[in-house]
């Protein structure tokens, strides 16, 4: 913490999850309107600013977009966090095991990864949503999927590395089981590199699930997202350009966020790095 304070990408890419994350938590008593309310009398306000009555203005139906903005960002943060954590899961095990058992087992893991790399991501996204049917659950699910190769190549490259130390040989003449020395010895000195892989993936996973609810692939109404309300703001985006700007903001923010987190610990745990 205290070299994530001395770094000033790190600490601002902290200050603005941290800030999101307390906006998603308390959605419900920051919005300054019902969200889902809809009243046709005011639609297409314009932005009235911090003494109006509606601040960032209305959309087609009336609804305050502050308000959707903060109850939005539950979603993006939802899908981000359990998609990301899925395929950091998946990732680390199928690269983890490809590295140190190596032959044949290596071989197999890694040309499916291939496989899935042989798809651009989004592509492969919308096919998996669109087979499954629409829904966050689908999306994250999608979502996880295609970012498991990019966790288990970092992953197997690192125990490739890691498993000739003499840590690990020492282990294997004490007799200790290969699971003991993967998961309780090689895998605690790859937790930088995978962190900073795992942030960074953050951010594209928040992109990718706004493709999705873009494309009406992701979430499905009631259910508020940022890139619902930007297609929903695509037939008035010339006379009410506001209404794609705010929740592309906010998406802007929020991935610039996870990334400048992900290249402040890229600069503290890569030793070449570090001394500058």
């Amino acid at each position: 913490m205290k070299k994530i304070l001395k770094n000033p990408s790190a600490l601002t890419g902290l200050i603005i999850i941290s800030a999101l994350l307390l906006v998603a938590i308390f959605a419900d008593y920051l919005t300054p309107h019902d969200p889902y309310d809809i009243d046709i009398w005011v639609s297409y306000t314009a932005p009235e600013g911090i003494k109006g009555t509606y601040i960032l203005g209305t959309d087609d139906m009336g609804r305050d977009l502050l308000s959707r903005i903060i109850m939005g960002s539950r979603v993006s943060l939802l899908v981000a966090s359990v998609a990301t954590g899925l395929s950091l899961v998946l990732g680390v095990l199928f690269g983890s095991i490809a590295g140190y058992c190596g032959g044949l087992v290596d071989t197999v893991i890694m040309r499916l990864m291939d496989l899935i790399l042989a798809f651009p991501s989004v592509l492969l996204a919308i096919a998996i949503v669109a087979s499954l049917g629409p829904g966050v659950v689908n999306a994250m699910f999608a979502i996880s999927i295609v970012r498991i190769p990019a966790m288990a190549r970092v992953t197997r490259s690192m125990v490739l590395g890691l498993k000739e130390e003499e840590f690990v040989m020492a282990g294997q003449a004490l007799g200790f089981r290969s699971s003991r020395i993967l998961f309780r010895h090689i895998l605690i000195n790859c937790f930088a590199p995978i962190m900073v892989i795992a942030t960074m993936n953050m951010g594209t996973a928040i992109v990718v699930e706004a493709t999705l609810s873009f494309l009406g692939l992701g979430a499905q109404p009631p259910i508020i997202s940022w890139g619902r309300m930007l297609a929903l703001g695509r037939e008035a985006i010339r006379s009410a350009p506001y209404i794609t700007l705010y929740p592309g903001l906010a998406i802007v923010i929020t991935v610039l966020g996870f990334n400048l987190l992900g290249d402040g610990l890229r600069d503290i745990y890569d030793p070449q790095l570090r001394g500058r």
